[in-house]
């Protein structure tokens, strides 16, 4: 992927922190699949940029806006990118961090499939549940 691959990711990210969920979108395919292991409320199959979109929305619903993803690095390889960040977050009290990988294939300069890896499975399904 060229560098402006790796831009696209970190634009992505920074819309997200911005609250600008329409302009996440613009980095999706229209019929991407958005992957989220586990058992907890955001685990699940998400299909479409409505669903991912949605996804997103409730991320900011349970944090009460106050989720957010800092880019530790990007790597790509032809169509394949890896971001690593941080997400942080309060809720009910309750402050969480923790570093997640996102594994997505990309096309066009828009991710196909993500798929979302928490480095602490147990305490992202405490946090959101």
């Amino acid at each position: 992927m060229t560098q402006s691959g790796e831009d696209r990711v970190r634009q992505a990210n920074a819309a997200f922190g911005n609250g600008d969920l329409g302009a996440l979108s613009q980095f999706l395919a229209e019929d991407v699949e958005w992957h989220v292991p586990g058992r907890g409320p955001l685990a699940g199959d998400y299909q479409g940029i409505a669903e991912v979109i949605a996804l997103f929305s409730k991320i900011s619903e349970l944090s009460g806006g106050t989720a957010r993803f800092t880019m530790d690095d990007v790597l790509a390889n032809g169509n394949h990118m890896i971001s690593l960040a941080t997400i942080t977050a309060e809720r009910a009290g309750k402050q969480y961090q923790d570093k997640l990988v996102h594994v997505m294939r990309v096309h066009d300069g828009t991710a196909t499939v993500v798929w979302t890896f928490a480095a602490d499975p147990f305490a992202a399904e405490e946090f959101w549940s």
